[in-house]
């Protein structure tokens, strides 16, 4: 059946893909609604940079006009972290963003689609969605998770936000099958701090190892993703106590504006780094940075077992 969509695959990425070479996926809502302007542009450049060094090839994905686009050339780049009203794109929104010919940034879930589309196994994002604080009451869980049930893509992470309720969000990836692996650790990273209190499902200190997992679980017909929790390093990581301190904060300030649905998160983001006078955003920038070199690390050793 013909497809009805469009996807743009750029040039260096097509010759990546074809040759053999290996490729990263990333996501475009850390660029459009996970930091400001021109942090964002920074921010995402620096990975790319970082990516390439590791004799990798950076996909940076978005949907522009209505059309997928699988590597953004650095005037796309530009214009998307410059636009003041991007839409954040998830699963739900992809058909009807792609049919109205709209424009928006991918979360985790539309990135992890849109790279399994391409052929691409490796994807890097600061943090993954997950069982937000409450869900008892709210219902509210990230499409990332489920995503992460069924796409066969690796995403390396420095874990959950903490932002959100991080045990239960663990045990909803177990009910789904969903590997957590900690990378160099046995505790599940924490977004802004290295440590959650929570453990990991297994420990691998070498991103042969992660690959081979990778593969193995493929290799067995069990779909679905898997999560590389990468800490932060120390020397970038935030206060706990002030992290957590800023996080109430910023919950009861949502509580009380009533923003609900997928505007949470920014939000969150936004007031933190407020409250913790931008102490949070250098956090976060570097922890995506990290994320980069290994996850650069991971899909070189995955391509080289295929």
């Amino acid at each position: 059946m013909k497809k009805t969509f469009e996807m743009d695959i750029s040039a260096e990425v097509q010759q990546a893909l074809k040759t053999g070479q290996s490729v990263v996926a990333l996501e475009s809502t850390i660029i459009s609604h996970g930091m400001p302007y021109p942090q964002n542009l920074e921010t995402a450049h620096a990975v790319e940079n970082i990516i390439h060094e590791e004799s990798a090839v950076p996909a940076t994905i978005a949907i522009l006009n209505g059309r997928i686009k699988i590597g953004l050339s650095q005037h796309e780049l530009e214009q998307f972290a410059k636009h003041t009203t991007p839409l954040k794109v998830s699963r739900r929104d992809l058909p009807l963003v792609l049919s109205q010919k709209q424009s928006g940034g991918t979360t985790v879930a539309a990135t992890m689609i849109c790279a399994k589309l391409a052929g691409i196994a490796v994807f890097v994002t600061g943090g993954i969605g997950g069982v937000h604080r409450e869900s008892e009451k709210t219902m509210d869980i990230s499409a990332d998770l489920m995503e992460l049930a069924q796409t066969n893509v690796a995403v390396v992470c420095a874990g959950i936000k903490s932002i959100l309720d991080i045990p239960r969000t663990l045990e909803y990836l177990e009910t789904q099958g969903v590997p957590v692996i900690g990378y160099k650790t046995e505790e599940f990273p924490a977004f802004y701090t290295p440590a959650s209190g929570s453990m990991v499902q297994s420990r691998l200190d070498t991103p042969e190892e992660i690959a081979r997992c990778m593969k193995i679980k493929w290799e067995l017909g069990l779909d679905g993703g898997i999560v590389i929790g990468n800490p932060v390093q120390q020397e970038d990581a935030m206060d706990e106590a002030v992290i957590q301190q800023a996080i109430s904060a910023a919950l009861k300030d949502a509580a009380e504006k009533e923003i609900e649905g997928k505007d949470v998160t920014p939000f969150l983001l936004e007031r933190i780094n407020q409250l913790t006078k931008g102490k949070s955003l250098k956090s976060n920038i570097a922890l995506v940075c990290n994320n980069a070199r290994l996850g650069a690390k991971i899909a070189v050793a995955y391509q080289a077992r295929l």
